[in-house]
């Protein structure tokens, strides 16, 4: 099998961004630069953001925090992520990502096979203005919600009161 791949080169600032539930996703490689094998996305978290708790279904998702403090949930266990620190979710693992701080976490996530990369770029909307995080609607939660089956991910929602 052979991949008609092009080489690519992402330098500091440069990639395609998108705010996906107010934090700013910018795209180093997608599966079309890397025959479906992996995407990069550098991420960065806005203060008091976080991602639902989740499970793939497709695809392995890791992450390497390069600034800030991340609460990181993986299955059952909650670890509290600085710089320097890798972590790896298989297909099938309930994991989550909080910022509970007062300060940006900027992150790369790397997934493989490529394809959740599709899911952020459908909710998320293009970052025009890459300094001012927009605030996250009802609407924005329930996009994540009805686009996530799509891509075989499963959001899992608090039990209702």
């Amino acid at each position: 099998m052979t991949f008609n791949l092009t080489r690519v080169v992402q330098q500091s600032g440069q990639g395609d961004s998108y705010w996906v539930l107010g934090d700013l996703y910018t795209f180093k490689a997608v599966g079309e630069d890397t025959g479906q094998t992996y995407a990069l996305v550098e991420i960065i978290m806005q203060p008091q953001s976080g991602t639902p708790p989740h499970i793939h279904s497709h695809e392995n998702e890791s992450f390497y925090i390069q600034e800030g403090e991340l609460e990181v949930q993986l299955g059952e266990e909650i670890v509290v992520a600085t710089p320097g620190t890798f972590l790896h979710s298989p297909k099938g693992q309930l994991h989550r990502l909080i910022n509970n701080t007062t300060q940006p976490v900027k992150l790369l996530c790397w997934v493989a096979p490529a394809g959740a990369e599709k899911f952020f770029m459908e909710i998320g909307v293009p970052a025009i203005d890459i300094k001012h995080s927009p605030t996250v609607s009802p609407a924005d939660i329930e996009k994540v919600i009805a686009t996530a089956p799509k891509y075989g991910l499963q959001i899992i929602l608090p039990p209702s009161q």
